[in-house]
């Protein structure tokens, strides 16, 4: 190869190096200039490292004619590190009875809005849903531009079950209303997940172990931040790890589904039995089994009719 094919292969090589970056400038050109239809947008924001939004996304705030948020100060950084200067209003529980009107004639006005929240996904445990209702029922345009959320990326690093589970959101902050909403979740065949605050954590997780029993659990706090951390084991072994910890940040709390393949149809069947022998209805032993061995009334049922049916012939 002689000099002047070695330049030929440097200058190739470069461009390969170089055309990712300008594909991506590519992509923004075209979403910044194309105008937004009226619209309510629904736009998922960082919910801690700040690259951790879409193309989409800052294409929608950027090209917006307001930007909703909940505490705009804390978003008016996010914004000023993308250079983008679109106008902030204030949207959150507080002021949401006066403020969704306002939004609904924006858009009828031929407005595009984006909708965030402090952090992650808008309507997930914010005021953004009754909102897009409204807007919806006005028979107006929702839009979402999708991305981070804390709740899919605990599950992620979790490591419990993901094919089935429960968000919650916070838990009660009072013991007694916080352990009667866990019986209520105790039969729930799929993991838990809950935001929970560093004050409240470790009385939580006590609770937790209380009333659900020992189950597999993960505590993960600060995700995607500098200082994430995620503590995992059973309920019991989380409940020691906190133990004059003096934890700070945002949490999501995920316990996992309870242990149901330990109990056999036949062990729930011969349960039954016992019950139906001694004169109990069908409806009373299927609850005194449920109960007792922790089990979702549905299996329970069906099993109880299947053996009811068999006892009758």
């Amino acid at each position: 190869m002689n000099q002047e094919d070695d330049k030929k292969e440097i200058a190739r090589i470069k461009a390969q190096k170089e055309r990712p970056v300008a594909r991506v400038q590519d992509v923004m050109d075209g979403l910044l200039s194309q105008p937004l239809l009226p619209a309510l947008y629904l736009v998922a924001t960082p919910i801690g490292h700040l690259a951790d939004i879409s193309l989409r996304a800052l294409g929608v705030l950027a090209k917006a004619d307001f930007v909703a948020a909940e505490d705009t100060r804390h978003s008016r950084k996010l914004l000023q590190n993308y250079g983008i200067s679109t106008e902030m209003i204030s949207y959150h529980d507080h002021n949401g009875d006066q403020m969704r009107p306002k939004i609904i004639r924006m858009i009828k006005e031929g407005r595009a809005v984006a909708l965030i929240s402090d952090a992650g996904t808008p309507l997930i445990s914010d005021p953004g849903y009754k909102l897009a209702k409204l807007v919806r029922e006005a028979g107006l345009r929702v839009e979402v531009a999708p991305g981070a959320s804390s709740v899919m990326a605990g599950l992620c690093l979790s490591g419990l079950p993901t094919d089935t589970f429960l968000f919650e959101g916070f838990l009660p902050p009072k013991q007694v209303a916080r352990c009667k909403r866990l019986e209520t979740l105790k039969s729930i065949e799929g993991s838990l997940v809950f935001f929970e605050t560093a004050k409240r954590i470790e009385a939580v997780v006590q609770d937790a172990l209380t009333v659900l029993g020992d189950r597999e659990a993960s505590v993960l706090r600060e995700i995607t931040k500098v200082h994430e951390e995620v503590i995992d084991g059973k309920l019991s072994d989380i409940k020691t790890l906190l133990e004059n910890r003096d934890l700070k940040g945002e949490i999501v709390f995920i316990i996992g589904p309870p242990l149901l393949a330990a109990i056999t149809d036949e062990e729930i069947a011969e349960a039954l039995k016992n019950h139906l022998s001694e004169g109990a209805s069908v409806r009373d032993s299927v609850s005194e089994v449920m109960t007792g061995l922790n089990l979702p009334k549905k299996r329970v049922y069906d099993l109880a009719l299947k053996l009811k049916k068999e006892l009758d012939e």
